[in-house]
């Protein structure tokens, strides 16, 4: 399998006027190569990655407007990846995506510790995630810019 790894350095969602930096955090592959693939065709700069450690180290290294995590992984949950990331980029917008019943005890626990995040239900349908990603960030027209050829 060919995993694309778009060029980071280049800091648009369609009609915003620059790419949008956008991490994907899931530990299935198919997945965050899926989700990413999407968010780049819709103008995003989406990069995808396999574990929460992986996307905190990338966040260390480049900034992101958004992440796009899953909740339940093995070692580091989405939940708490999503904690430090928002630390170091205060400005990310996050949101989460589980398809797993034990995502709502790691939320539960997440808001006992005054954390807030928006989570979407996998599968992801892509018109959803783009009405999520401009819910975060209303100054986005992504839901026009999909249905424009």
């Amino acid at each position: 399998m060919t995993i694309l790894e778009p060029k980071l350095s280049e800091p648009t969602a369609k009609g915003c006027g620059r790419k949008l930096r956008t991490l994907v955090i899931d530990d299935d592959m198919a997945v965050a190569d899926t989700l990413a693939m999407v968010l780049n065709s819709e103008g995003f700069e989406a990069r995808a990655v396999y574990s929460g450690e992986q996307g905190v180290e990338l966040a260390r290294l480049f900034e992101f407007e958004f992440l796009v995590t899953g909740v339940v992984m093995p070692q580091m949950n989405g939940i708490d990846a999503a904690i430090q990331i928002r630390d170091l980029l205060p400005n990310c917008k996050i949101l989460l995506i589980s398809g797993n019943n034990d995502a709502s005890a790691l939320l539960h626990d997440a808001r006992s510790r005054g954390h807030r995040f928006e989570i979407l239900a996998k599968p992801v349908h892509p018109l959803v995630l783009l009405q999520a990603l401009r819910s975060v960030r209303p100054d986005l027209d992504l839901i026009d810019q999909l249905a424009t050829p």
